[in-house]
């Protein structure tokens, strides 16, 4: 057996994935972890697709009883926040998780424990609240909950007290990942790949991530403040008595802006890689477009009183926020004129995932110029809480994410299963989400200008509306048998699509570089970086890290600037203690709507997990005891 075969052994039976339930439960694997990301991301997805699809037949015809004022703003609530916050950031931080590593050429994210505890509080917080939903205490104050509707006057019940829990989950979830990833792609990366030679995506989802560092906190201080409100008569909102509910919404759409970018800017990473691969040359303009990623995270903390521009603030302040909203547009230009520029300069090839990149320019162009629309004063005066910003609002994420995110299913599909899937399906699915997605949404603007209030759940018939909503929900059919196709797609290719290769597309990034799917342990020898584009400016016989531990999980640290080698750095295995963890967290934040004392019980219960989660194991202790000696002796 060669020197080689032994390596590859010992490495998979270091880094295999556990078996049985046990083994679920205790992984810390980051393409497993990413993956389940993803999945559960999409069956969030499929729940708020049968929500909207429920608000679209209630606002088919006028009058309509299908459901009562009640049930529609359950539905409506539950269809924004699963939408912004149990799909929209969790499938991106997922492929974060699952391809970051790759592109970076290491084995496994910095905190492999502490990604597995992300995932099980976002999981939890879902169930959480859908199980609330279920039992008839859904939200219902909308995926924004503002005050003083969502407050104890208002919105007696537990309704809100679910909804601002739910946040906490989620964006504790957000904050692990955030910090997985940058510390991954600062202190992991291959040899070589100095700060100049780092994909775009994972430049993209390093400034996600500091993004995230940043929102995060604002807006679980504001449901937690809301929490606090309601739930033992603090008054931080509460006007009478010396409260303010406009810092509810300034704290909320701090985070709330950001959000939006927080999902596009990994869309863009995307973009970046599929044209890249689909034109076979370089990207024009890298210092460019990293610099412009970095001036949109930058940017996107500006805006937020754009939101609030109908709540009386002064008209100075509105138009310094006025000009933000309209600057932010110039980085995005200038990374579009990139990639025309890559497309014009090298030689397109259409295949699925370009479509839906093209898909996303013509999209995202008719967002983006309705968005400079709501973003001045006079006109958002006349279009705020109107089906326009409905509209609007789609148009950016769906068109500035969702075209991107499935292009991206499609682009590393070959990559996660080792197969290809049907390009002619794939190009069907694209067309139905195009043509559905005009239909539904476009007329949205007309019935916006036609003053149609957003968040009614019926009107008259003499409104003058029925028409433009009979087209918007036939529309929403062709959304969803466009999701259909695509996944069943994916299903049948998954068993029966040809054979793959390591590299389907000629690509120029690591995660092309091993097998597909990857093994457990990603690479047999970590690779040596030589030029921006790994695999194109590789030599013939390329050079590869040795040396590296195959009886234990080990990465190797690199610099942050030129990716020098530093040192090597053993991680921890699987472990129960994430699930433990989060089931403690879960008692607590679950509990403490009902009874205060479960949040001291489940931080105790917290406490006792954690002592669990950092005891040595009695072979590492061993293991310490003999370096120390080994150290010791001269």
């Amino acid at each position: 057996m060669t020197d080689y075969a032994i390596d590859e052994r010992e490495l998979d039976a270091t880094w295999s994935p556990g078996r049985g339930i046990i083994g679920w439960l205790s992984e810390t694997g980051h393409k497993e972890i990413g993956m389940r990301y993803i999945v559960t991301a999409m069956c969030f997805f499929a729940l708020a697709g049968i929500e909207a699809a429920l608000i679209r037949l209630q606002l088919s015809r006028p009058d309509n009883t299908i459901l009562g004022p009640d049930a529609y703003n359950q539905i409506f609530t539950m269809h924004g926040t699963t939408m912004m916050f149990l799909f929209a950031v969790p499938v991106m931080e997922g492929m974060g998780i699952y391809l970051v590593p790759l592109m970076v050429g290491t084995r496994n994210v910095a905190f492999p424990r502490l990604n597995a505890f992300g995932y099980y509080m976002y999981l939890f917080g879902g169930i959480f609240i859908y199980t609330m939903f279920a039992l008839g205490a859904g939200a219902d104050a909308g995926w924004f909950a503002y005050v003083p509707l969502s407050g104890p006057m208002f919105a007696p019940g537990k309704r809100v007290d679910t909804w601002a829990n739910m946040i906490t989950f989620t964006e504790v979830s957000a904050l692990v990942v955030a910090v997985e990833i940058s510390v991954t792609a600062f202190k992991q990366r291959a040899p070589g790949m100095s700060l100049n030679r780092i994909p775009l995506f994972v430049w993209a989802m390093i400034v996600t991530s500091f993004m995230i560092l940043f929102a995060m906190p604002a807006v679980m201080l504001d449901t937690g403040f809301l929490a606090l409100d309601r739930l033992v008569a603090t008054q931080f909102f509460n006007q009478s008595e010396g409260g303010d509910a406009l810092l509810y919404q300034h704290l909320f759409w701090f985070f709330g802006h950001p959000e939006v970018y927080i999902i596009f800017i990994p869309a863009l990473g995307f973009i970046s890689a599929i044209i890249t691969t689909f034109t076979g040359r370089k990207p024009f303009g890298y210092p460019v477009m990293v610099s412009s990623l970095v001036f949109t995270g930058f940017m996107a903390f500006g805006l937020w009183v754009h939101h609030m521009f109908a709540t009386g603030l002064p008209q100075l302040g509105q138009s310094f926020f006025t000009a933000a909203s309209m600057m932010i547009t110039i980085p995005t230009g200038v990374q579009i004129f990139c990639w025309i520029a890559s497309i014009s300069l090298g030689r397109l090839v259409i295949r699925t995932p370009v479509l839906y990149v093209i898909g996303f320019f013509a999209v995202f162009i008719i967002g983006g110029l309705s968005g400079v629309m709501v973003a001045s004063v006079p006109l958002d005066f006349q279009l705020h809480d109107t089906f326009f910003v409905v509209a609007h609002l789609h148009y950016v994420l769906i068109g500035g994410a969702l075209f991107p995110l499935f292009g991206a299913f499609h682009y590393w599909f070959p990559k996660w299963t080792g197969r290809m899937y049907s390009e002619r399906m794939g190009q069907w699915a694209f067309w139905l989400l195009l043509i559905g997605f005009n239909l539904t949404f476009f007329p949205m603007h007309i019935l916006g200008l036609n003053g149609m209030p957003r968040r009614i759940y019926t009107y008259g018939p003499h409104m003058g509306w029925t028409t433009l909503n009979q087209v918007a929900s036939g529309g929403a059919v062709f959304i969803v048998l466009s999701v259909v196709c695509m996944l069943a797609n994916f299903a049948i290719s998954r068993r029966r699509g040809a054979l793959a290769g390591s590299n389907p597309w000629n690509a120029d990034s690591l995660e092309w570089a091993t097998s597909s799917p990857p093994p457990s342990y990603n690479f047999l020898h970590l690779p040596v970086v030589a030029g921006p584009n790994p695999i194109w400016d590789a030599e013939p016989d390329p050079p590869v890290v040795v040396g590296m531990a195959t009886g234990h999980r080990e990465v190797l640290i690199t610099k942050t600037l030129d990716a020098e080698v530093d040192h090597r750095e053993e991680i921890p295995g699987h472990s129960l203690g994430p699930f433990y963890l989060a089931i403690a967290a879960t008692i607590a934040l679950w509990g403490a709507i009902f009874f205060a004392w479960w949040f001291t019980i489940g931080l105790c219960l917290s406490g006792i997990v954690l002592i669990f989660w950092f005891w040595p194991a009695r072979e590492q202790v061993e293991v310490d005891m003999l370096r120390e000696r080994e150290e010791a002796t001269p």
